[in-house]
């Protein structure tokens, strides 16, 4: 077993393997950026080595930094966490030709699924059912227009290097199709430094179900259920469950067996997720694979009984999975709700800061994937992802109960958090009957947003009438002669954020 293991992240997923690392009897090793310094991961690793200011391209993207800390250190094996160079062959490459174990794929089974038209390509001849469009990049606008006119409208277009949401348009028709185009080809140059893009029928009010897969280094490949991922913001997901309230153990299976084969058709070796979009039909389609451990990882973790980081560093150390297909059972259901430094009434803009105060959930079937601590600053510089809270219970019913009871117990002082939303969300009659789409999250937020401006105009006019009653009643030296009369702090705007100005600016591209 590897004696010391480098992990190349930060915040709550650092923090998991860390301790998955010394449950094991290995140690751990930190990274840390200079805004990091204080986070949780440093205080809770055996070592921790500094890499540089906050800009990742000078620390966590910095992939010479992290193999001179692996030397020094004395590592025999990386994890990545998931995000920054979790999905980066060229990392991959660099640890093999380091003498250091990469704990993931191959560099070589990255590339082949890194890239969503290589994937398509790769997944037709493996003859696994796609959503109708193109598996190779779009050359020019009228290619496009001659491709939407064949699969109909409303269309999807993609980054083939995507992801989070970038680089993709919905086109309702084709007068939307050029500029689309072009916004799409501009944002994934951006994001990704690869400006080509596909096209994709959109199937209207889809599931988002994604399919855990595990393959060890000898050729054996299983899966371990699904989870629901439909709850999305802005095409990134916020709420995650296992099982899926719509999968029947027939459709489980002929998933499962099409992830197998993904998985075995690209040489894949360690932990990895296959993506589907699923119909009103319950027709499933493949969308992506991910390289990598994925956020949600925990609801698979409670409804089947394994440790996904454990069997991960196993399957990197040479063995066998300890288990066969038929001996993975799924037992209850489990939800996750992401919690993120975010403010829920100013757009869901990131709210760094200090924190001032930290309330936790505990109690039966829940559980709390964490990376901050009372008394830590929020940095402005890395996704606002704090933690992730899970609850789980026998049923869905029961496990929708320990979370709201958990949500109510959770408090986090001195910043905003979106907690407010989770509360929201379970309590939806829709959510509860299980009645939703990729598109749930929208439509609730958009009714939230409808009914705060017809609030707001009701105080306005409210406000309004009173000031004029008063001014009546009272005559203009009620402001003092020659005096201008302010309400709330209009004459003194507070100061702005840098970040926030930089995500409005983010906002508006």
């Amino acid at each position: 077993m590897f004696k010391k293991i480098l992990i190349a992240n930060r915040g709550e997923i650092a923090v998991r393997v860390i301790r998955a690392c010394h449950e094991m009897g290995i140690a751990a090793v930190a990274v840390y950026s200079d805004v990091d310094r204080a986070s949780l991961h440093v205080r809770k690793a055996d070592e921790a080595y500094p890499i540089g200011p906050a800009a990742t391209s000078e620390s966590y993207l910095n992939i010479q930094k992290i193999l001179d800390v692996a030397e020094r250190s004395g590592a025999d094996a990386i994890h990545p966490g998931y995000g920054f160079l979790s999905e980066n062959a060229k990392f991959a490459r660099a640890c093999a030709d380091a003498g250091v174990k990469f704990i993931g794929p191959t560099a070589a089974a990255m590339d082949a699924m890194g890239s969503k038209t290589r994937a398509r390509q790769s997944m037709e001849r493996a003859g696994v059912p796609l959503v109708p469009g193109t598996s190779r990049g779009l050359g020019s606008f009228e290619q496009a227009e001659q491709v939407a006119a064949r699969i109909g409208y409303p269309v999807m277009l993609k980054a083939a290097a995507g992801g989070g949401g970038k680089g993709m348009r919905l086109v309702q028709a084709v007068a939307d199709l050029k500029s689309a185009l072009d916004a799409a080809r501009s944002e994934a140059e951006r994001s990704f430094g690869d400006s080509e893009v596909y096209i994709e029928k959109a199937i209207v009010n889809p599931r988002h179900i994604e399919m855990q897969m595990l393959a060890d280094e000898h050729g054996n490949t299983v899966y371990l259920g699904e989870r629901e991922c439909s709850l999305q913001r802005r095409h990134q997901k916020v709420v995650e469950e296992a099982p899926s309230p719509i999968v029947d153990p027939e459709m489980r299976r002929q998933m499962g067996d099409v992830a197998v084969r993904v998985a075995q058709a690209a040489g894949y070796t360690n932990a990895g997720t296959v993506e589907f979009l699923v119909d009103q039909q319950k027709n499933f389609y493949f969308l992506e694979m991910n390289t990598r451990l994925q956020v949600e990882h925990p609801v698979t973790e409670l409804v089947t009984g394994l440790d996904l980081v454990h069997l991960q560093i196993r399957i990197a150390n040479g063995e066998r999975l300890p288990f066969s297909q038929e001996e993975v059972k799924l037992r209850g259901h489990a939800i996750e709700c992401r919690i993120y430094a975010e403010d829920p009434d100013n757009n869901y803009f990131p709210s760094p800061g200090k924190i001032t105060l930290l309330l936790l959930p505990s109690g039966p079937g829940i559980r709390r994937d964490s990376g901050m601590y009372e008394g830590w600053t929020v940095p402005m510089d890395y996704d606002p992802l704090l933690a992730k809270l899970i609850g789980y219970g026998t049923d869905r019913d029961q496990a929708i109960g320990r979370l709201t009871r958990a949500l109510n117990e959770y408090f986090v002082g001195g910043i905003k958090t979106n907690i407010s939303l989770f509360r929201r969300i379970l309590s939806n009659p829709d959510f509860r009957a299980a009645k939703i789409d990729t598109g749930f999250l929208d439509r609730l937020l958009k009714e939230k947003d409808q009914s705060k401006d017809v609030q707001a105009d009701t105080q306005t006019t409210e406000v309004a009438v009173i000031a004029a009653g008063m001014f009546a009643a009272l005559g203009p030296s009620a402001a003092g002669a020659g005096e201008r009369v302010s309400i709330g702090s209009a004459d003194k705007p507070a100061p702005v954020s840098n970040w926030k100005t930089a995500a409005q600016r983010e906002a508006l591209r």
